[in-house]
């Protein structure tokens, strides 16, 4: 039986397995430098079953380690060791000592040991022995080096057990040939499966099918309009914008320094004939044994090609000694002409989101109206008696209604045109009513609460008036209750009725179809890695979003933990996150420690 494993690295990890006595340890100190000759560089793990111990008594190292120090890391010129105080009541997790590894120091882990685990291996089997074969019960084993007495079937790979060079060569063709496991999102609509189009069906369907169902139904936006640069926030870009100009304009000095010809550079000073400021130029051709004074910015004169920064020169009456010259490398500190944009280069292409870069970007290529896409047009209203207007007396029984005001701004920050319908009584005429009205001024129709399975929710036979519901319920947590369908032409989403489902809603499938319809075609949603800092759980077969905070790690990693109490009301639990925890729906829990995807709220909230 063996336990799941998850290769926590960018490079390939191979173990070796046997049973005690087949002679593992006495096989990788010969591979070893066979594989070394090869120009591979590795990395071993071996598995210890008993108490060891690495250090010598009497050493300051051993003493300290004894002493209570939990690590103890010794380091000289040549090499350099950590001991690590870790007691744990089973075997150590081979997760845990891989992250251990300098990766970008090593082509390969070799793992002696865990034969348990469900990491790629070498099986190891001498038939003298008489014990069973481990590949029987084990589908990850990739070849076995054995004796010739034992019987190997013909799908697996057989390598001669006393055969070093042999087994070597495997090795590296399997260093060579490994290719990461490709990650797999907890959310990805290009590979959803197809959903039961039966608007009635009694099964929710997953988030991905979601989301690809709603991006099928929407069709971007194809007018355009002239837009000042003033007037411009967060909108889409509807042409490609061709530079006109290079960037920059000429070539020019990347600090304050001094100008020459690389051809010149020799113990000999050079003559200082100008000063060259940003905005002017030197006008004549330097001739040989000849510098320029120059300054961030300003125009490298002809016959000039590198800069010597001024705190690495020596000017003396206009005679100019180069420091450190065996250091001076041809072309350094000089910017060339275009080599950011040059001119007849595509600047921006089209289906860019316009922030404050991309404006500056324009700018500085002289443009100061840009073709953008038309606003997308939103229409959102509350629903619910029990909702009352913030400002007003709050009624017994009552809430005061939040969730417009946070769709509401949501969109805005898309570059939305918004229409807010306000709050819409539980009445089935009125609401038809509204959704009719709302889809003639709106590309898409928003509302949130009413579309549970309560008898007072009226959202969907008020839909069934006008349009149709494509789905209505989802496998997520929270949010699961979400009608979407279409009115005529406009899109309509029924989000939830509790503050952070909506939130939650929105971002997962109200965006994406506003970037889709403004003419973000390629846009993805961004999720992130990081390690959670204790265990987090949900239940197989729905998405679940927590709301998380992460941080970034004196480690450099990021890591990420809940904000506590995570009930679909509490609204608190999301001005105090930064992130969204998304645990996909093949996942019930997730270890302490163990990888887990996020999406930063960075892009709207």
């Amino acid at each position: 039986m063996t336990a799941l494993f998850s290769n926590p690295l960018s490079i390939p990890v191979l173990g070796f397995c046997a049973y005690s006595g087949t002679g593992k340890t006495t096989l990788l100190k010969q591979l070893i430098p066979a594989l070394i000759e090869r120009g591979l560089r590795l990395a071993v793990i071996k598995h210890a079953h008993h108490n060891f111990d690495v250090d010598v008594p009497g050493k300051d190292s051993f003493e300290m380690r004894k002493a209570g120090a939990r690590q103890v890391l010794v380091a000289s010129h040549v090499r350099w060791a950590l001991m690590t105080e870790d007691p744990v009541d089973d075997d150590p997790q081979l997760q845990h000592l891989l992250r251990q590894i300098e990766a970008d120091k090593v082509d390969i882990v070799l793992v002696e040991g865990f034969k348990k685990l469900a990491l790629p291996k070498i099986e190891l089997h001498r038939a003298a022995h008489n014990k069973p074969l481990i590949h029987i019960h084990d589908d990850n084993i990739v070849a076995i080096a054995c004796c010739d007495e034992t019987t190997v079937p013909d799908s697996l790979m057989r390598l001669d057990l006393n055969n070093v060079a042999q087994i070597a060569d495997f090795v590296q063709h399997y260093q060579q040939n490994w290719q990461a496991e490709e990650v797999s999102l907890p959310i990805d609509a290009s590979k959803a499966a197809q959903m039961d189009d039966t608007e009635n069906s009694p099964n929710a369907i997953s988030v991905s099918q979601g989301v690809a169902a709603v991006l099928s139904q929407v069709t971007p936006i194809v007018d355009t309009e002239l837009v000042s640069l003033f007037d411009i926030d967060n909108r889409v870009l509807a042409h490609d914008i061709i530079s006109e100009i290079n960037v920059p304009q000429q070539t020019n000095s990347a600090m304050d320094g001094y100008a020459f010809a690389f051809s010149n550079l020799s113990n000999k000073p050079l003559k200082v004939v100008a000063e060259v400021l940003a905005g002017h130029h030197y006008p004549n051709m330097l001739q040989d044994g000849e510098a320029v004074r120059i300054m961030t910015g300003a125009t490298v004169p002809k016959g000039a090609d590198t800069i010597q920064p001024r705190e690495l020169a020596n000017e003396q009456d206009n005679l100019l000694t180069l420091l450190e010259h065996e250091h001076i490398v041809k072309g350094q500190h000089v910017r060339l002409a275009g080599e950011d944009i040059a001119s007849g280069d595509v600047a921006l292409a089209a289906g860019k989101r316009l922030g404050a870069a991309e404006l500056g970007l324009l700018a500085s290529l002289g443009f100061d109206r840009l073709p953008l896409v038309k606003r997308p047009t939103v229409a959102v209203f509350s629903t619910g008696d029990e909702v009352s207007q913030p400002g007003q007396i709050l009624k017994q029984n009552c809430i005061y209604d939040s969730n417009r005001y946070t769709v509401l701004s949501m969109a805005k920050k898309l570059g939305c045109q918004v229409i807010d319908l306000g709050i819409i009584e539980d009445d089935e005429h009125i609401l038809t009513a509204t959704l009719r009205s709302a889809a003639e001024q709106a590309d898409i129709v928003i509302s949130s609460g009413g579309v549970s399975v309560g008898n007072a929710d009226y959202i969907k036979t008020a839909l069934a008036n006008v349009g149709n519901t494509q789905f209505w319920r989802i496998n997520m947590r929270p949010g699961r209750p979400l009608a979407v369908g279409n009115i005529d032409r406009s899109l309509f989403f029924g989000l939830p009725g509790n503050p952070v489902a909506v939130m939650v809603a929105f971002l997962q499938f109200v965006q994406p179809a506003i970037r889709k319809l403004a003419g973000e075609l390629h846009w993805q949603p961004q999720f992130i890695p990081a390690i959670a800092q204790h265990a987090l759980r949900s239940k197989t077969g729905r998405t679940e979003f927590l709301r998380g905070i992460y941080t970034i790690g004196s480690d450099g990693r990021i890591k990420v933990s809940t904000t506590g109490a995570q009930g679909s009301g509490m609204l608190s639990s999301m001005v105090s996150a930064n992130c969204l925890i998304v645990i996909g729906d093949d996942t019930a829990t997730i270890p302490a420690g163990e990888s887990v995807f996020i999406q930063p709220f960075a892009d709207l909230l």
